[in-house]
Order: structure tokens, then C-alpha cells, then sequence
């Protein structure tokens, strides 16, 4: 017995679902690729249980109430308003009206005709990267309206042996936390109900059998929305489980009047056999080539920023930021940055956001006198602004007060001494469009640091703020004023800053072409920071500076050195104030920023892998075609061995050899002799066959606590 099942594959992942009579299509595969597009039909080996309803439901592209599924369902709403009383319609059966295939592509379209809903599933497979693309939209073919609560992105099946999951937590200071666990038979569920993805609530899960770095199957779920989201696993009565992420949606912030359309944002899954490390790989590969929209259409060296803020705070004087400009330039800086505290009466974080036009009393010319000096020092220029803020104590709020979001009846929710613009309506889209195209126009601002410091609270729209929760209508405003700002200027680049990394995702990324990854640069934090990161996102769009030797997060203090090796691995930025540093200190980094340089390419468009050896997280890039590596071992701690043992490096040709050189080697207390390998090591003659890095390792030397070793190895021609 045999049954033809849809199916759509790549080059190492596959998709196949059953079609069935009266009901939408079942889930039969999301994993590895086939080797047989065929199958036995599902029905035929689920005997009835007992106790069970007669035709029990298996799990399909879309699990509803309607014939008694008892778990979580992929739609949840009802009707508003008809005839028969608020809250019918909520049980809902859909059945095929018809599949449209297409090399990469499946879409199935399903219809619920007691409900009068149309329901489209869409599922793309881009077979250079293994990511699948999916995304849902409701349409309210009745008379009434139709309140939804929940449809799913996507709804897939995960297999019974995989129990381990990788979730991401954190707060301010900390985001993109790594935390493991082993599925039981609850439901995991994370949510974010805060305007944003939040610093504790990344929208991404990685669920495994081992969670290896580099073997072993392991899929991946990320939601390409800045806004509210939900992701859940749930144990199925077969033995899988059900993996659901999408848009968590406020009480009525979505009521579907007669004819509209409700769309999921897309749903970016994937599966590797290889791993961790293999997962990562896919969605890099996916960002660079179906996400990021880089100026001119291709991206080019990612410059190397000084950005003013732990250099300068709020305390502006056009003299002293000529002289740090100078002496970045010194150093090798690309692009100056200048942060917080340039507009119109900003001299703390009390008052001021919404008026965007420079102070008068800190730049009585404008901004051009400081844009000339940096442009003439040959560096870009970029400028920092919170457009989606307002304080109360700025001329904006005092003339348009009912331009904030609010509740009526409610009281005014403020963060960090503001308020959140009501971006849905059209005046004040018109208002930030009007002064940040001035400022783009007025001077050559080359980088806009957006950012964005307070998650949505008492947040309603519409006419007397009685209206429905603004969250959704926020998101997609903010999308469409900063593709309204690209297409004015499609040569300026922009950053997403949330208060550090509290919006991140592929949604924020097809706007913009880098993130700031925390506030925090302490270098010891930053390396469990950046590794949760780069799960999903890709190196060139990471944000990682080195800061001062004293972390004002923290309280820590670090060497350049190990600063510089943590920050060696994202877009490269300094956050200090060069004017403090000392003759050999201003030749140490401007030594580091031209090692940056001369591998960004290689990390920037390469592969990226990670993991922990004996205690000490590692970070490597290398190139495609296997021809050069560059690799990080951090130190995290003191730690009981004597001796550092060997760190294998794969993803090189086996079969040649490589000059393998440190270009830096901490120096450790007590430590006295050296030996012959490790001379070479340090002195670039030491050779390697890409066999003898893949399986006995690159010998290292010991290290002490927070520091780092960085090597370089290039194939010998």
C-alpha cells in the first residue's frame, strides 16, 4: 500500500505532507532529505485506541478545534458581532480547495465554508541555504467581522527523538543567552507580549537530539518579526511533538472585517545533520543571500566604527569631538559615530527626544563643522536617533500630547523618562519622515544608529486612544517608514539598536545592515553574548566593540588584547575615548584594527564555527573553498589543568597544508619555558596538513583567565 505524498526538497532538507479526503493535509515529514517521495498512508496504521474518539485526528498542516483536536490549536478566533451572538465560528474544519506547486514552492489553499474562512499555507524551500520560508493568511470570506487571536507561522512536527532544546533568555546587558533543556511532557512555551523581541525573548529555538556543534540532526525556528511573538513545543499523542511559532496577538488587535486578510510574518525553519555549527551555517548563508539589502547591492567592507557615547556621554563640545575624530582617524577608524546628546536641548535622558535638530548651544552652526572635519580625517559619518521616542519635556510632546500612545482613563507608562509615538498615524509618520530627511539632506550622514530604548506599555490606537492594542500596527509602521527613509536615501545604512540587542530578527534585517548586540562590552560577558547571536545571525551584521579597559556594566577591567580578540568577529567598533590612551596602548589597537581588516572578508563572508573546548569557548572562521581559517580560543576562568589540550579545526582541505601563525599569544604569569611548536607557532613557520587540524588539533599554550589566543592559518601555494 502506497501513498503519494507532496513534497519539496533541498539540498539536505525535506518537507512531506499527505493529502487527504476532507481535511486538510497531513504532516508526514520535516527533517532530512528523502530518498522515496512515496509513503504508506497514515490512516492505515493508526488503529483506533481505546477511549478515543471514532476518526481521531492525526496532526495536519493546520490542527483546529472543529472535530476534536485537542491540543494546541494553529487558528484561534471567532466571530464579532453576527446574528447568532459574539464568539460563534471559534471551532472551525478546513478542507484542500486546491495545492499549487512550483520548483522550491507549495502552496495549500483550504476553506472552512461553515465558517466562511479561506486559509492559505505557503512553503518555500531555498535549496542554496536548507531554510524553509513559511507563512499563514487568514481571510474572512463572511459577513461579520472575525476576531483573530492565533495563527501560526508555521506548525511542523519534530520526531520523538528529539528532546533537547536550545531557548534564548537575558536581560539589559545580557541578551542572547543559551539556555538548554530536556523536552518532558509539558509544553515549552516562550513569549514575548513587550513591542519588541525583547532582551530576554530572542524569537529563535533550536530543537536537537545531542545539540552537538558539528553532529548531529538539529533543527531550527526563527520568526522574521520585531514585534510580539510566541514559540511552543508540545508532545503530540504519537510521539512527536509540534513545533508553532508566531505573531502573539493582543485581545481584538485583530478583527478581520468582510473580505480582509490577516498575514503571518514568515517563519524561517531549517534542519543539518551536521550539527549546531551546520544549522548556523544555513541561516548565515540565508541572511546574506535572501534577508540583507546592503546600498548598491552588495556589501562592502564593513567599516570600522568609533562610536562617541562611553567616550563622550552626553557632555558635547564640538573642540573635543573634532580632537577624538583626529585621533580615530590615527588609529585606522572608518566611520565616526556620533551618539545620545546632539539635539535640541539633550544634556541627560530626561528630556528632549522627538526634537531632531541639533542644539543650538553645542553646535550654533549645525552639525556640518564636525561632518567636514570627520569627512576631511576620511572617515564616514553616522548619527544616532530614537525616532519612535518622546519625552514629555520636549516641544513636540507639549504641542502634539495625543500623538503618544495611550489609554484613555489609563495613565502615562513611562521608560527611561519617555513615551512611545503613535507610529499608526499618518501625521507622525510625516512629522519623523520630514526631520530625518532634513537631516540626511543637510549634511553627508552616511549610518543612522536607530534605536529604540523601552518595550510598548498601555499601547492603543485609534480614535480617543479607546481603540485595539497598537503592537502589530507599530511593527509595520516602523517598517514602512524605514523603507521610506531606504528609498530616499539608498545609500545610508542603518543600525537596529534596541537598548542593545532587544530587536533583532530577519524582519528588523530587511531594512537595516547591522545590529547592536548588547550595550554591555565587557569582553567576558560578550563572548556568551555573541555566541547566542551568531545561532542565527550572521557576523558582518553583529555590532561588537571594544570598549574601555574599565566596563562601566560590569565594574570589570580587561587587557586590550582580550577586548579586541572577543570584538574580532562582528563589525568592529571602538567605544572609548582615544584621547586617554597611552603611546603603546594607541599602537596596540591601531595593530588589532588592521588585523580586522585585513580578515574581515574572510569572517564576513565565511563560515562561522563555534563551540566549548575543556571549559574555554572557541570561535573559528573559514572560507568557503577551505583555502584559510582564522580561529579564537577565550579563557574564560582559572581551571585546574596544567596543560591546554589541542583544539581541532575542521571545515579545511585534509588534504593540504597550512601555515599556521598566532597573531596573539597572551603572556602567562610564571610561565618560563617555550617549546619548539609553540615558538612556531608564535613565529608563523609552523606547518599543518588540514588532517593533522582535523584530527590531533592545533597545539596551543597554556592561557590564563580572561585572555584569548587568535591564529591564522593559510593554505601554503
Amino acid at each position: 500500500m502506497n501513498t503519494e505524498l507532496l513534497s519539496l526538497a533541498g539540498k539536505g532538507l525535506a518537507i512531506a505532507i499527505e493529502p487527504v479526503p476532507a481535511g486538510p493535509p497531513l504532516w508526514r515529514h520535516f527533517g532530512a532529505r528523502l530518498a522515496d517521495q512515496g509513503g504508506w498512508p497514515l490512516a492505515g496504521a493508526r488503529p483506533l485506541p481505546p477511549n478515543a474518539l471514532d476518526g481521531d485526528l492525526a496532526f495536519s498542516v493546520l490542527p483546529t478545534h472543529g472535530l476534536g483536536w485537542f491540543q494546541q490549536p494553529a487558528l484561534l478566533g471567532a466571530r464579532a458581532g453576527d446574528a447568532v451572538g459574539d464568539g460563534s465560528d471559534w471551532a472551525q474544519h478546513f478542507a484542500v480547495e486546491r495545492t499549487e506547486q512550483r520548483e522550491g514552492a507549495l502552496t495549500v489553499v483550504l476553506r472552512d465554508e461553515v465558517a466562511a474562512l479561506g486559509l492559505t499555507l505557503h512553503y518555500a524551500i531555498d535549496p542554496a541555504t536548507d531554510v524553509l520560508t513559511t507563512w499563514a493568511e487568514l481571510e474572512n470570506r463572511g459577513t461579520t467581522d472575525f476576531r483573530v487571536d492565533w495563527l501560526a507561522a508555521a506548525c511542523v512536527p519534530l520526531p520523538p527523538e528529539a528532546e533537547q532544546v536550545i531557548g534564548f533568555w537575558g536581560r539589559w546587558t545580557l541578551e542572547f543567552q543559551q539556555s538548554r533543556e530536556t523536552l518532558g511532557v509539558a509544553t515549552w512555551r516562550r513569549d514575548s507580549r513587550r513591542g519588541r523581541n525583547a532582551h530576554d525573548t530572542f524569537p529563535g529555538v533550536i530543537v536537537g537530539t545531542t545539540l552537538a556543534d558539528d553532529e548531529g540532526p538539529a533543527w531550527g525556528a526563527h520568526l522574521a518579526w520585531s514585534g510580539n511573538h510566541t514559540m511552543l513545543i508540545e508532545p503530540l499523542n504519537d510521539g512527536r511533538r509540534q513545533l508553532q511559532l508566531g505573531e502573539w496577538l493582543a485581545p481584538g488587535e485583530v478583527l478581520l472585517a468582510p473580505g480582509e486578510r490577516y498575514r503571518t510574518p514568515d517563519a524561517l525553519l531549517s534542519f543539518s545533520a551536521a550539527g549546531l555549527n551546520g544549522l548556523a551555517a544555513n541561516y548565515h548563508r540565508h541572511m546574506r543571500t535572501n534577508v540583507l539589502g546592503w546600498p548598491d547591492g552588495r556589501m562592502a567592507p564593513r567599516p570600522v566604527h568609533l562610536n562617541t557615547w562611553e567616550a563622550v556621554y552626553f557632555d558635547h563640545d564640538l573642540d573635543g569631538l573634532k580632537a577624538l575624530a583626529s585621533a580615530g582617524a590615527e588609529v585606522g577608524i572608518e566611520r565616526f559615530v556620533l551618539d545620545d546628546g546632539w539635539f535640541h536641548g539633550r544634556h541627560d535622558d530626561r528630556s528632549s527626544l522627538g526634537d531632531w535638530w541639533p542644539d543650538a548651544r553645542k553646535y550654533p552652526q549645525g552639525l556640518a563643522p564636525l561632518v567636514e572635519h570627520v569627512r576631511g580625517l576620511r572617515m564616514q559619518f553616522g548619527l544616532w536617533v530614537e525616532p519612535e521616542m518622546v519625552n514629555p519635556d520636549s516641544e513636540l510632546y507639549r504641542a502634539h500630547p495625543d500623538w503618544a500612545l495611550q489609554m484613555a482613563g489609563r495613565p502615562l507608562v513611562t521608560g527611561r523618562n519617555q513615551l512611545v509615538l503613535d507610529l499608526s498615524r499618518d501625521e507622525v509618520i510625516e512629522y519623523l519622515f520630514g526631520k530625518l530627511d532634513g537631516l540626511l539632506r543637510e549634511v553627508p550622514i552616511a549610518y543612522l544608529k536607530w534605536d529604540m530604548n523601552r518595550d510598548l506599555a498601555t499601547a492603543a490606537t485609534g480614535a480617543g486612544h479607546r481603540g485595539r492594542a497598537a503592537y502589530r500596527r507599530h511593527t509595520l509602521a516602523l517598517y514602512g517608514l524605514l523603507e521610506r527613509l531606504r528609498q530616499a536615501h539608498p545609500r545610508v545604512e542603518i543600525e537596529s539598536c534596541s537598548s542593545g540587542g532587544a530587536r533583532a530578527d530577519a524582519g528588523i534585517l530587511r531594512y537595516t545592515q547591522r545590529v547592536w548586540t548588547s550595550d554591555c562590552n565587557d569582553a567576558l560577558t560578550r563572548i556568551g553574548i555573541q555566541g547566542g547571536f551568531l545561532r542565527f545571525m550572521p557576523p558582518e551584521v553583529m555590532g561588537a566593540h571594544i570598549g574601555p579597559a574599565h566596563s562601566h556594566t560590569t565594574g570589570r577591567t580587561q587587557s586590550l588584547a582580550f577586548r579586541a580578540a572577543v570584538a574580532l568577529f562582528g563589525h568592529l567598533g571602538v567605544e572609548m575615548d582615544l584621547r586617554q590612551l597611552g603611546t603603546e596602548e594607541r599602537a596596540e589597537l591601531t595593530q588589532w584594527i588592521a588585523t580586522y581588516k585585513a580578515w574581515r572578508d574572510l569572517v564576513h563572508h565565511g563560515v562561522i564555527r563555534q563551540g566549548s573546548h575543556h571549559g574555554r569557548a572557541w570561535l573559528q572562521a573559514h572560507a568557503e573553498d577551505g583555502s584559510a581559517a582564522l580561529v579564537a580560543l577565550y579563557r574564560r576562568l582559572e581551571e585546574a589543568p596544567r596543560y591546554t589540550p589541542p583544539l581541532r579545526v575542521a571545515g579545511l582541505d585534509a588534504a593540504r597544508r597550512y601555515r599556521v601563525q598566532a597573531l596573539h599569544l597572551p603572556k602567562v604569569p610564571h610561565s618560563t619555558s617555550s617549546t619548539g611548536v609553540i615558538d612556531a607557532l608564535a613565529a608563523g613557520t609552523l606547518e599543518m596538513s588540514g588532517a593533522q587540524l582535523r584530527d590531533l588539533g592545533l597545539p596551543l599554550p597554556p592561557l590564563p583567565p580572561e585572555s584569548a589566543i587568535v591564529v591564522a592559518l593559510k593554505e601554503i601555494r
